[in-house]
């Protein structure tokens, strides 16, 4: 079987202030079915989807995947991003 990892993503989970790093297509697949906000199932989350499906299949790869799941995390709100929230902590 083939590595279908990528650099994690951190995401918000429904718990607010909990977070999660993301870093596999079949992670990435299994939060975007069971746990995605179903509020925030746009094009980017339809996107991202079928990203996993793709590399599953071996018709995409796990970078396409990482950067899909991204934007389908940003569009619903729930994108983690480390470098805002360090440099929010240094000015405190």
């Amino acid at each position: 079987m083939r590595n279908l990892s990528f650099p994690y993503v951190t995401i918000e989970t429904a718990r607010t202030g909990t977070l999660r790093n993301i870093s596999s297509v079949e992670e990435a697949y299994e939060w975007l079915t069971l746990y995605w906000p179903k509020h925030s199932r746009g094009e980017r989350w339809s996107a991202a989807h079928q990203a996993c499906i793709d590399a599953v299949s071996r018709r995409g790869n796990p970078v396409i995947v990482q950067k899909a799941f991204i934007e389908a995390a940003k569009e619903a709100g729930i994108y983690f991003n480390q470098q805002k929230f360090l440099a929010q902590v240094r000015k405190t």
